[in-house]
């Protein structure tokens, strides 16, 4: 798989560099996993690593590091990541063509 399978948008990536900045750790980097649970089957977790792990796959943008383990990326393959702030609040939010179905929230997804 190459980068292209994973659409990371300008906004996820300046509001990654702004909470680097905030916690003054420049390599602090996006984990993007796919666990299973919530009410639709899959849902979608967003944590910050420093350091990667065994299979990892690193996907980049400005600068911007995005980490998404083998498993997980089976799911995501396709997807774009982006980071979404309006008047009901803000999140990092994951357009997925391979979810036949989610859940109003949108963290909760099935494919």
């Amino acid at each position: 798989m190459d980068q292209n399978d994973i659409i990371l948008t300008e906004n996820l990536a300046s509001r990654v560099k702004a909470l680097q900045a905030l916690e003054q750790r420049p390599n602090l980097m996006l984990r993007v996993a796919v666990l299973g649970g919530g009410c639709s089957g899959f849902q979608y977790d967003f944590s910050f690593a420093d350091d990667l792990e065994s299979g990892d796959l690193v996907f980049e943008r400005d600068g911007v590091r995005v980490v998404i383990d083998e498993m997980s990326l089976q799911y995501l393959n396709g997807s774009t990541i982006d980071y979404t702030s309006d008047l009901i609040g803000s999140s990092f939010q994951i357009r997925n063509p391979n979810a036949t179905s989610s859940c109003g929230c949108g963290t909760s997804f099935a494919v």
